[in-house]
């Protein structure tokens, strides 16, 4: 089995597999009600995928809840290593060290 994309993929991953859970329902007909491939929902309840926006709001939708259940306490700790998101302030510090070379 492949490892998790990232922390923010594994639980994004979990919790749309406990809110099947939640609602008793298969995967297949999760994958059904929100209009996407049983194979694509499988690679995001393990971790493996990346959902778009769009993928959340689908499956939000065929679960009843708010889109951001799914986001919800991600932090960029949560993120893969090779990605460093700035901060407002880190993001005028870099623009001022590149400014004094």
């Amino acid at each position: 089995m492949k490892a998790a994309r990232s922390q923010a993929s594994e639980k994004v991953g979990m919790r749309v597999r406990e809110l099947r859970a939640k609602h008793t329902i298969s995967r297949a007909k999760l994958a059904e009600r929100a209009d996407m491939d049983v194979s694509h929902l499988a690679r995001i309840e393990s971790g493996i995928g990346n959902p778009t926006l769009f993928v959340l709001i689908q499956l939000a939708t065929a679960l009843e809840v708010e889109p951001a259940t799914f986001v919800d306490g991600l932090t960029a700790a949560d993120l893969p290593e090779n990605v460093k998101p700035y901060s407002e302030s880190d993001f005028r510090r870099e623009l001022r060290r590149r400014d004094e070379r």
